[in-house]
């Protein structure tokens, strides 16, 4: 079964998601804004969602984690939680 692993940063909206993300480019570090930002637990670890299964996570989720390119920033991405940034930081394909 596949596996990823991947961190993220969680939002209440789009505009600051698409901020985030420029910060991000602009090379502002992804774990120290998502300490800041993350409204999800992981926040405090940098993000950071250790490894998990195809279909722990919610679809849009998962499908962004088992289809994106590896070290990539994706997002923003709407869940029934918020809009996420995300960074696949390892898979097993």
């Amino acid at each position: 079964m596949s596996t990823a692993s991947a961190r993220h940063i969680l939002v209440p909206d789009e505009n600051t998601c698409t901020e985030l993300k420029t910060q991000i480019e602009s090379g502002a570090d992804f774990a120290d804004l998502a300490k800041q930002h993350s409204q999800c637990p992981s926040g405090q670890r940098g993000g950071d969602l250790g490894q998990f299964s195809r279909g722990q996570m919610v679809p849009e989720f998962d499908q962004v984690v088992f289809s994106g390119e590896v070290g990539a920033i994706h997002g923003p991405v709407k869940t029934q939680f918020g809009y996420h940034l995300i960074e696949v930081t390892q898979r097993d394909d």
